[in-house]
């Protein structure tokens, strides 16, 4: 146990290490799985807009989580009290899924003593009036550097994660995360036309790379290039076209459109486009996909996921072929697979689930100019919003932030308006090149599932697609 959880949870809290553990193990006799999940939470918003801060919150939370696995059922129980008391009332609930069952429980998950970042608090590392300064200097600078800025928006977040894990037989698994972020946006206008551009970055770090000068006048430089980009952008082609896609953040299309559709809960549930598909060919030759928890500070890596077991690096597609999914405790058992450490949760408050953390493609062999060069009639695509995607049949629609139109192997105008509609297992089997300039996001992914937002990664070098439909406003 971490001197922090002890602290925060049983020294100076309301509770004692052998009775809980008591609880646990008499609430997980005769089910296959679970824990007690325990978890502290401090974080903190900034926002400056129009000229002046106009939030700043900060906020602390904690609470636990009971989670009983009988079979494929799972008793859950929450709250923010952390107390014995309360955590016997939630073994009576969440112990009630056992009713009738009697199971073998699961081995647990092997040991670590990995760390991927600094445990350090980074909301107490900086002081209150250096970020609210940082955020006042942001928005003069980038009214500087250009008569065109209207309206400058920037924000700050941090938040410092202490989770702690009991599992029946004593085992106790522990993390201390950090994770901070930097956004800014841009709206340039130029003859009554207005255009925005954004860049954010963060990480499983402290503050100090962000507060750097040197850092952020380049994320704002970033925001304005986009802006000014958009401002002189055409209206986007509609019709079928070749779509490159620049490498890094534009792997979101990849995570929404194929990562969800490789979450174990899916495949088990024959719900995905992906399911029943292990060891067949589901990509072109010479794309391989792997979701990777263990990268140093990366928004989204884990040094044990929420069922405390160590995250992996799990290859998913190799060369084209599907060799795994993406799975907590709970699927693998129940489909013969090993658990890969993607069992995560929003907070104390929600169930597991199986959830990717940084996924990535991994480059190839062509450079950059070699994959433009190939397009003779296409589109490309650097920079994606919002985004949607059906688990079931894999289709997703797509909206570019910033485009630009490739004719005879040449980028052109920038474009906007552009939407990428296709299929995410179609598109897979489209990829004609993958170049060598792999490169992942900035740090800003956040993912929605079951009604939970957790952090994660992406990544990919440029690529080549043959034949996605672009919906635009414009005439091929």
């Amino acid at each position: 146990m971490s001197a922090t959880a002890d602290r925060l949870f049983f020294s100076e809290g309301n509770l004692d290490p052998t009775r809980v553990q008591r609880l646990v193990d008499e609430t997980l006799t005769g089910a296959e799985d679970g824990e007690l999940f325990l978890e502290y939470r401090e974080s903190e918003g900034f926002s400056y807009d129009d000229g002046r801060l106009k939030a700043a919150t900060f906020d602390s939370a904690q609470g636990f989580g009971l989670r009983c696995v009988a079979g494929d059922s799972t008793g859950y129980a929450h709250a923010t009290e952390l107390s014995e008391a309360a955590i016997a009332r939630a073994a009576d609930a969440a112990g009630s899924v056992k009713s009738g069952h009697k199971g073998n429980a699961a081995e647990g998950p092997k040991a670590t003593n990995r760390r991927l970042y600094d445990d350090s608090n980074p909301l107490t590392a900086v002081a209150f009036d250096a970020k609210t300064t940082l955020l006042a200097e942001i928005d003069a600078y980038a009214r500087s550097l250009n008569p065109l800025v209207k309206q400058v928006s920037c924000s700050l977040y941090g938040e410092w994660q202490v989770v702690h894990i009991m599992r029946a037989g004593g085992q106790q698994v522990g993390d201390v995360r950090p994770l901070v972020r930097l956004n800014v946006s841009v709206v340039v206008e130029k003859d009554g036309r207005q255009e925005t551009g954004s860049y954010g970055a963060g990480g499983r770090e402290g503050y100090a790379a962000f507060i750097d000068p040197a850092v952020w006048k380049t994320h704002v430089k970033e925001a304005l290039r986009q802006a000014l980009v958009n401002l002189d952008a055409r209206p986007a082609p509609a019709g079928e076209f070749q779509v490159v896609l620049g490498p890094g953040w534009p792997g979101i299309l990849l995570h929404e459109a194929i990562g969800h559709g490789l979450e174990g809960d899916f495949n088990r549930k024959k719900t995905s486009a992906f399911a029943g598909l292990l060891g067949k060919r589901v990509a072109a030759p010479g794309v391989t996909v792997v979701d990777d928890g263990t990268i140093d500070q990366r928004r989204g890596s884990l040094s044990v996921d929420d069922e405390g077991t160590p995250t992996n690096r799990t290859v998913l597609i190799e060369d084209g072929i599907l060799v795994n999914y993406l799975q907590d405790r709970l699927n693998a058992r129940l489909m013969g697979m090993p658990a890969t450490g993607n069992g995560r949760r929003e907070s104390f408050a929600h169930v597991i689930q199986p959830r990717m953390t940084n996924t990535l493609m991994l480059g190839g062999d062509k450079s950059p100019d070699e994959v433009i060069k190939a397009a003779k009639n296409g589109i490309y695509a650097v920079n994606f919003g919002g985004g949607q995607v059906d688990i079931t049949n894999g289709k997703f629609v797509f909206s570019c932030t910033e485009a630009y139109r490739i004719e005879d192997g040449k980028i052109g105008a920038p474009i906007k308006g552009a939407t990428l509609i296709g299929n995410g297992a179609d598109a897979l089997t489209r990829v004609k090149m993958v170049a060598n300039d792999f490169a992942m996001d900035p740090g800003i992914g956040t993912c929605g599932k079951g009604g939970q937002g957790v952090p994660v990664g992406v990544g990919q070098p440029t690529m080549l697609i043959e034949g996605l439909t672009v919906g635009g406003t414009a005439a091929a």
